[in-house]
């Protein structure tokens, strides 16, 4: 049997200070001619995607867009599929994709390719973590939270088999094949 186990990473204090910082930073891309369109990448940067754009005081449009690439395990399958569309037209809008982890690079690389396609005036990416360690497709990054090292992390938003979303921090999960008796 195999205890999962999760050390704090990052501290839920770190974390909000961190988004502060990238508010004020999405709020230096402007002036827009119209409300800025934040995507929300689902279902992994709901929480970090609800305190960012609560602390940028600019007219936005807040939406959602569904991926998988995981599937109940700690690897990212690199079969990447939409499983919820956007529900506005951004064309000729100024597009953010807020995204919670970019590891390998192919789902955000994948979304990138969809977005392009419906011919935005700009597309940009923040994400609350970067992972460089794994990259296998470059992608630009316009606006990072934090690089982290190669482990896998749940909480705020980050899941392992759906498990650990609600954790008020950011933490590296390590599995113990040795059950405390």
């Amino acid at each position: 049997m195999t205890n999962e186990i999760v050390d704090t990473y990052l501290s839920g204090e770190q974390v909000l200070a961190r988004i502060d910082e990238l508010a004020q930073a999405v709020m230096a891309l402007g002036p827009f001619d119209k409300p800025l369109v934040v995507v929300c990448v689902l279902k992994g940067s709901f929480m970090f995607f609800s305190d960012l754009v609560r602390r940028v005081d600019l007219p936005l449009n807040c939406v959602f867009l569904g991926v998988s690439s995981y599937g109940g395990t700690t690897e990212s399958s690199g079969a990447v599929r939409l499983t919820h569309d956007l529900t506005l037209d951004i064309a000729n809008r100024d597009v953010l994709v807020v995204e919670d982890i970019v590891d390998t690079g192919l789902t955000m690389s994948y979304l990138l390719g969809i977005l392009q396609a419906r011919n935005p005036k700009s597309l940009r990416v923040c994400t609350m973590l970067h992972k460089p360690a794994r990259k296998k497709v470059e992608v630009a990054l316009d606006l990072v939270g934090f690089v982290i090292d190669d482990v896998f992390v749940v909480g705020y938003g980050l899941d392992y088999d759906e498990r650990y979303r609600n954790l008020p921090f950011i933490g590296a999960m390590r599995f113990d094949d040795h059950p405390a008796s």
